[in-house]
């Protein structure tokens, strides 16, 4: 499949250039039911190294629940994940949290300072961040001089810095981004998004980003995924997909 004709500002060249690299993430036939309610059914899906897919759907379509089987903050009731071949059922949830890192809606922060925030990953690991790392982060992520800064005093623009800074303070592979940007006013999900676009090339992460914005998703992205009632419907270029994305916010 090529998409290299479609128009938007992904920042890479679409799918078709990724068609000799690795599979980084691999979903095969993945479930989870809940009291009997199908939440996620049976989706299989490849992810190159350095691609960056879309998920797109309706409200309630179990995109978010999709996400957080990718990283085991939900169990799937059925399938299993691949992370660089190997099944991630073999890993230590910690260590597939840090390796498969996550920035969702709201930017959940520890109490304390911003830097205590950047430091937790690590240490769960038994390492120290170097006060110089801690620097380079916030220096990446527009947060120059705020390791002090209580995260309570921060503006929620700043907030989802911190959360993203934190989240690459683990060195993951893999981000998965849930909306990210939804919860902010127009000024800071611009800014966001931006930062994101940067952080996303510069590091040469792997990322799935669920959004309703579909102007979002032809910026970011270089392929899109659909979502309707749990399943896969439709995998192929961004215009492709969100042109037979019903729902448009």
């Amino acid at each position: 499949m090529t998409d290299n004709s479609r128009t938007g500002g992904g920042i890479h060249a679409g799918s078709a250039s990724y068609a000799g690299r690795a599979t980084v993430i691999e979903t095969r036939k993945l479930s989870r039911t809940v009291q009997g309610k199908l939440l996620v059914d049976d989706i299989s899906l490849e992810v190159k190294q350095g691609e960056i897919v879309a998920v797109v759907g309706p409200s309630g379509a179990g995109k978010s629940s999709f996400l957080r089987l990718i990283n085991r903050l939900d169990e799937p009731t059925g399938g299993t994940v691949y992370l660089d071949g190997l099944d991630y059922r073999q890993l230590a949830p910690r260590e597939l949290r840090r390796r498969v890192g996550m920035v969702m809606q709201s930017a959940y922060l520890f109490p304390g300072t911003v830097a205590e925030n950047l430091c937790f990953g690590p240490r769960q690991h038994g390492e120290d961040l170097p006060v110089q790392e801690i620097d380079r982060l916030l220096e990446q992520t527009g947060l120059e001089g705020f390791a002090q800064r209580e995260v309570l005093h921060l503006s929620g623009g700043e907030a989802q810095r911190v959360s993203l800074a934190r989240t690459l303070a683990n060195k993951p592979e893999v981000l998965l981004l849930d909306e990210p940007t939804s919860a902010l006013d127009e000024r800071a999900e611009r800014e966001i998004e931006a930062l994101l676009m940067r952080v996303l090339r510069d590091h040469h992460l792997t990322a799935l980003m669920v959004t309703h914005d579909t102007a979002q998703a032809e910026r970011i992205a270089d392929r899109a995924i659909l979502i309707e009632a749990g399943r896969l419907i439709l995998n192929g270029s961004v215009q492709e997909v969100l042109n037979a994305e019903p729902v448009h916010h």
